[in-house]
């Protein structure tokens, strides 16, 4: 995919969405019949871009655009294209449940192809009830994407250590956060406030519209589940099942973006003892306190001298990868053992380098929508917060707290963006006991946000993302219940999780 040329204000916002569906690679001619309009609507469905996958026969994939309002408070304003993607059920017309719209999570996730690959994962009777809905949400992908040119210097390699020392290296921090809210002000433009999370939620039932439901069901992960808690806020009578994977919780970006931090320790604290109980294996110490040295002697070799522009803060970023999910903690420690013997970061290098085309919108959407979804912390709360990190922890892992740059945000919002309500119908809370990214405490709050949801818990487990992800029958069956049969738990529900991982 081509990087979109970069034009002044809100004409860079919705320039690009003439080639919506005009990718640099042709459509699959297996997925281009002759195109159909949705027989309820605006959307005309027909070939995908190639970066979409095809299913497994029969199911189909089809795409196709929705044409909706940059402001939704001004529908005569401009406007932008929607990029939306569709699995067909492949059931009979007798179990057929409706539409099931799905997100993976972000901010700044595609969900164009989310439809095919997390549909692929989902049961077969849910398969069989619902078409499932991807889209890509605004700012993101084929749908206007938000481009913040070199946010204060994200992008260089090696880029500065993300953990500044002393009084200057905190102005530098801070200017580069403010350097990074500069880029994204003269990027996105006039379409700054309106690429969030309450403005997709908009676009969501325009989908919904589009295809002629009265309701949708919903499957959103990780920053899926605070965007389907914002459609249910605003639109609860139009709020089918709803399911919320690995939850974020009711609170400020910022707030969570602490949270996950401070989670990360206890993560990282977890993967240094099972680094050291398979020293037979990674060679990295018999005891935690043993690979702690290991793994400080990594970063600050990286730190003086970065390898092939692997430095510091791409060794932090590396690091916050692995500890979501349990099933890079080996490729972690191997990568680790293999720097420590020979001087290499092959092994702690990322396939996708951070700065392609899609790493880029997937970065400036992330902080889009985050400083337009509420209000930003001051700068001198950003300096008090990483010091009290650094007070936790000396090497504290701060990739995921994208939020600090709306302390110079240019657009800020007087409020945050409402989640859940009293008139919701009940809505089903995933999550993992041991989450570091979404930690579990955000669902059991949502869940006080949602009379009547019921919260599933997959205990003894490390990983982000739960059902259709993690292989666990008790999790998944409870709810394709709730999705196909419309099988509310008359409680909370607990299954037994895998437990650490092997090596």
């Amino acid at each position: 995919m081509n990087r979109p040329t970069r034009l002044p204000g809100l004409l860079c916002a919705l320039a690009v969405t003439s080639a919506v569906l005009s990718p640099a690679a042709p459509a699959r001619a297996a997925d281009a019949p002759a195109a159909t309009p949705s027989p309820h609507s605006g959307i005309r469905f027909g070939a995908c871009p190639a970066s979409v996958p095809a299913p497994p026969a029969p199911a189909r994939v089809e795409c196709g655009s929705l044409s909706v309002p940059l402001d939704h408070h001004r529908p005569d304003g401009p406007r932008l294209r929607i990029a939306v993607s569709r699995v067909r059920a492949t059931g009979t017309p007798a179990e057929r449940r409706g539409v099931l719209l799905v997100n993976p999570g972000g901010p700044g996730g595609s969900g164009l192809p989310y439809a095919v690959t997390k549909r692929a994962k989902l049961p077969e009777r849910v398969r069989r009830a619902y078409d499932v809905i991807g889209f890509d949400p605004r700012g993101v992908g084929g749908s206007a994407p938000a481009d913040c040119g070199a946010m204060g210097g994200l992008f260089r390699t090696p880029a500065a250590d993300p953990l500044p020392r002393g009084r200057a290296g905190m102005r530098e921090h801070l200017d580069a956060l403010r350097r990074l809210a500069d880029d994204c002000a003269a990027g996105a433009g006039p379409a700054l406030p309106h690429l969030s999370t309450g403005a997709t939620a908009r676009d969501m039932d325009a989908i919904r519209a589009a295809l002629g439901e009265a309701r949708i069901g919903f499957l959103g992960v990780s920053y899926g589940s605070y965007l389907g808690a914002a459609y249910a806020a605003r639109f609860p009578h139009r709020t089918g099942p709803m399911v919320l994977d690995s939850v974020v919780g009711p609170e400020s970006w910022y707030d969570f973006d602490l949270r996950q931090a401070r989670a990360m320790l206890r993560q990282r604290d977890t993967l240094l003892e099972w680094l050291a109980a398979h020293d037979d294996r990674f060679a990295l110490g018999r005891s935690a306190r043993e690979v702690r040295a290991a793994y400080e002697r990594v970063r600050a070799s990286l730190a003086a001298h970065p390898a092939d522009g692997f430095g510091p803060a791409e060794f932090d970023r590396a690091v916050y990868r692995a500890l979501g999910r349990t099933e890079r903690w080996a490729p972690l420690g191997d990568g680790l053992r293999a720097r420590l013997r020979d001087g290499g970061v092959d092994g702690l290098r990322p396939k996708a380098p951070f700065g392609s085309p899609e790493s880029r919108n997937y970065e400036a959407a992330n902080r889009i929508v985050k400083c337009a979804d509420g209000p930003g912390p001051t700068p001198a709360r950003v300096t008090a917060d990483l010091r009290a990190l650094r007070r936790l922890d000396p090497l504290p892992v701060v990739t995921g707290i994208e939020a600090s740059a709306c302390a110079y945000w240019h657009h800020r919002p007087q409020s945050r963006t409402p989640l859940g309500g009293p008139a919701t119908p009940p809505v089903l809370l995933v999550a993992s006991a041991h989450d570091p990214v979404t930690p579990v405490e955000g669902a059991r709050r949502l869940r006080r946000e949602l009379p009547g949801s019921r919260l599933v818990t997959l205990a003894d487990d490390y990983s982000h993302g739960v059902f259709a992800s993690r292989g666990n029958a008790c999790v998944d069956d409870t709810v394709a219940a709730y999705l196909v049969d419309g099988s509310v738990p008359a409680g909370d529900v607990r299954c037994a999780g895998p437990g650490l991982p092997q090596a």
